[in-house]
């Protein structure tokens, strides 16, 4: 049963991306699973995000958690190089039509596991965190990180082997799935050694800093402040500067 719902979640994921319709392009995905009773769940819950989640409260009898990460193409990264503070709108669409697609993905993997008797719940990319504590209530990229997909860097993104340019989603199940990811080396250049810091130089406000200090309400009102258009309507409350340098599209430790 676990290969075939690992299967059927790999291959959901791979179609879903490649037959992506929208301006977008993308690079091959990653998917990973985890435990829903990886003691990590604990520790985000009660000391790094108080109030985060664990997969019970999403699915009740939940037993593992699938994760998937949307890398985007090189161009987009490219895109969002040019210049020192300008979000790129080609970045600024990748963001909101990626969400779309892993909104779609889950959609499609609750409704393909419910098939095989299984039951799934999924959160949305994004849009359900803390205004005041600009914490979410689930993290995709944690979950990434517990399945094994990357470790994160010092700016916050997590560097998978596509690097950290793209978006994460996941999905809870009630069965066991694939095997759990193991947990990967530092993969960040200057967390590992003590070299880079091209996403502290690169943060327009300077919400990044060397000593691995975080002004998230800093981070936030940057993004509210440059959004720009990025489908016919809407505006999408973006940044991505710190997510463009040797990290963006490798994992720069095996370079």
């Amino acid at each position: 049963m676990s290969r075939s719902i690992a299967e059927l979640v790999a291959e959901t994921v791979e179609r879903s991306v490649a037959g992506h319709a929208g301006e977008t392009r993308y690079r091959e995905p990653l998917v990973g699973f985890a435990m829903a009773d990886d003691p990590r769940f604990d520790a985000l819950a009660e000391a790094i995000v108080p109030g985060h989640r664990r997969p019970i409260d999403l699915l009740p009898g939940a037993r593992s958690v699938a994760s998937f990460f949307v890398p985007f193409a090189e161009g987009v990264v490219r895109a969002n190089r040019r210049g020192e503070s300008e979000v790129a709108r080609e970045w600024a669409v990748a963001y909101t039509e990626t969400n779309r697609l892993i909104e779609d993905i889950t959609a499609e993997l609750v409704a393909g596991l419910a098939e095989c008797g299984v039951r799934a719940a999924a959160e949305p990319p994004t849009g359900r965190f803390d205004r005041q504590r600009l914490v979410s209530s689930w993290s995709h990229k944690s979950v990434g990180v517990m399945a094994g997909l990357g470790s994160f860097g010092l700016n916050r993104m997590v560097i998978t082997d596509a690097g950290c340019a793209g978006r994460f989603g996941s999905v809870v199940l009630d069965c066991d799935a694939g095997a759990p990811g193991e947990e990967v080396s530092e993969r960040c250049l200057y967390l590992a050694s003590g070299e880079c810091l091209e996403c502290v130089r690169r943060c327009p406000v300077g919400a990044l800093r060397e000593d691995g200090g975080f002004d998230r309400a800093l981070c936030w009102a940057r993004c509210k402040q440059e959004a720009v258009p990025s489908m016919s309507s809407g505006r999408a409350e973006v940044c991505g500067k710190c997510a463009v340098g040797p990290c963006a599209i490798r994992d720069p430790s095996t370079a």
